[in-house]
């Protein structure tokens, strides 16, 4: 379990405070707004109203003892930035923070921010790939151009083997298949694919994009 600071309570703050505590972590939730508070308070570990401006404030509320702290002030990019600024007076090791804009993000590279995350972006380009490769449920970029994706098995497939469709690209690898509740990792090429069945899958996006056709009706 790890303790973490999400400060800035609005939709996009408090859908990561929540999730944190699902994962059985403990969440400072931080914001100068009552009702962004009050609407959190019992579901976090706990949540405070407070100028996140206020150095003196983090230091009170020991800020400093969490493992991560994640900013998610939305309009204000100032007291984005000044936020950011006291965490790193502060001794803050690890800082995620979102950016409103190309020169807020410019900023906050410059303050040493560890991870700035575009939201509204990143959450347009999961939806294009989901429009564009309609079988992949979900996916995880491990750089620009290298992804693992999870794909379900339509009734299209259905008792195709998995090498019938895999060596059309023999470049993208099968890491697992999931039948059920049953995983097995690096799955016989000869396995016969059943309707629902899952497999996570892992290469180059061209080439994904190469084998995307062979899981479609």
């Amino acid at each position: 379990m790890a303790q973490f600071a999400v400060i800035g309570l609005g939709s996009f703050g408090a859908t990561i405070a929540t999730e944190l505590v699902n994962l059985r972590h403990d969440v400072i939730g931080i914001d100068s707004e009552k009702k962004n508070v009050e609407n959190i308070s019992e579901l976090i570990t706990h949540a405070a109203i407070a100028d996140a401006t206020d150095e003196h404030v983090l230091d009170e509320l020991n800020i400093q003892n969490c493992d991560a702290v994640v900013v998610a002030i939305g309009e204000d990019i100032e007291a984005s930035i000044l936020c950011v600024l006291h965490l790193k007076n502060l001794g803050i090791q690890k800082i995620w923070a979102k950016a409103k804009s190309k020169a807020h993000h410019m900023i906050l590279t410059h303050l040493g921010v560890d991870k700035i995350i575009h939201p509204e972006e990143d959450m347009g380009v999961r939806i294009a790939q989901s429009l564009s490769y309609p079988m992949v449920s979900r996916y995880m970029s491990l750089d620009d151009n290298h992804y693992i994706v999870k794909v379900e098995i339509k009734e299209n497939l259905q008792g195709i083997r998995l090498h019938t469709v895999m060596d059309h690209v023999p470049e993208v690898k099968t890491i697992l298949h999931k039948r059920e509740h049953d995983l097995v990792f690096n799955p016989d090429p000869n396995l016969a694919l059943l309707q629902g069945d899952i497999l996570v899958v892992e290469g180059l996006l061209e080439n994904l994009r190469r084998l995307s056709k062979y899981f479609l009706p």
